[in-house]
């Protein structure tokens, strides 16, 4: 049976948020409610729940139990604080926050904040997206992106608008078209409003993290071993030597192994079949690619030595992985 928005859990919306005009969506997942010892309720698994908040001091939400789906928050103004676990978070303008299901969490107008206006959806995370988010980790399951570059805010923004569109198309006509921000609560009926939804939000993970600014070198590191690690990740694919990445460091290649070990605690050519089992990992999450093109793409020249290096990595073969880590949809 069809889900309306207005039969999310009963929670009433912030009196001073102005969502409680809104004539189709009186009712909010997003907002705190009276639930007793349980917290402040989340929409059901399964669904596909976003919208777009502008939120007062003293608004906040607290789930002791977590939620069932994912929640990633896009800040737009002011400032908001969230947790989950022992992990926290504040949130400025650009910053992407993300949540995993199944840990104790909760957010809010940051203290001294005028207020926190805000995208937020509620859905079940693609595969892939995880592998994007991991560098980002901050612990229990919490993800900070918070170093997209300017550069892509304003087509992150036009991501979401499109999504909150998408969500509401019946699939009988045109999609509605994307319109300003609003405090309507959308939610993808149909198996097509539900994927173009999930779409746009690939879109959004996908450009927040990969314009994010990488981690700092940790201290004391090499600044040529850290190009040459740069230079791995970027293409672990690649014909990689000692020999060639040695020549991308300016170093001799006994001195940059020697040096690359010391610093790292492994070889370089360790550090590239690590890298190179991540990216088959991807691969396999992300894409129907057949086995042996996953191997090659990922710079195995031998689909035998492929499958042993992968069940020694990750405790199954390549097959096996993507049955269980596989994007369903894909």
């Amino acid at each position: 049976m069809p889900v309306r928005a207005d039969g999310l859990p009963d929670t009433a919306a912030h009196p001073d948020s102005g969502d409680a005009g809104d004539d189709e969506h009186t009712e909010s997942p997003e907002s705190p409610g009276n639930t007793g010892d349980g917290g402040d309720p989340a929409p059901p698994p399964g669904l596909v729940v976003l919208g777009h908040f502008d939120q007062p001091p003293g608004y906040g939400v607290n789930r002791p139990h977590g939620s069932a789906s994912w929640l990633f928050t896009w800040t737009t103004a002011g400032r908001g604080r969230l947790w989950q676990g022992g992990a926290r978070t504040m949130a400025g303008a650009g910053d992407l926050v993300v949540l995993a299901p199944g840990v104790p969490h909760g957010y809010a107008v940051e203290p001294g904040a005028r207020h926190w206006q805000f995208w937020w959806v509620h859905c079940q995370a693609r595969p892939s997206w995880v592998t994007w988010l991991r560098p980002y980790g901050t612990g229990d399951g919490m993800y900070a992106v918070t170093s997209a570059p300017a550069g892509v805010h304003g087509r992150v923004g036009t991501a979401f608008r499109r999504m909150h569109a998408d969500a509401r198309w019946t699939g009988t006509e045109a999609p509605p078209d994307a319109s300003p921000p609003n405090p309507q609560v959308a939610v993808a009926h149909g198996s097509a409003a539900r994927e173009l939804a999930l779409c746009a939000l690939e879109e959004v993970v996908l450009l927040t993290t990969a314009g994010a600014r990488p981690a700092a070198p940790r201290p004391g590191l090499d600044a040529r071993i850290h190009r040459a690690q740069e230079l791995i990740d970027a293409d672990p694919g690649a014909p990689h030597t000692v020999r060639s990445l040695a020549g991308g460091v300016a170093l001799s290649p006994s001195r940059f192994a020697h040096l690359f070990s010391r610093q790292l605690g492994q070889s370089p050519m360790r550090a590239l079949r690590e890298a190179r089992l991540r990216h088959a990992a991807r691969l396999l999450e992300s894409t129907d690619l057949p086995v042996e093109r996953v191997a090659v793409a990922s710079g195995f020249v031998s689909p035998f030595h492929f499958n042993r290096a992968f069940r020694e990595r990750y405790g199954e073969p390549p097959g096996a992985y993507r049955s269980t880590h596989g994007d369903p949809s894909g």
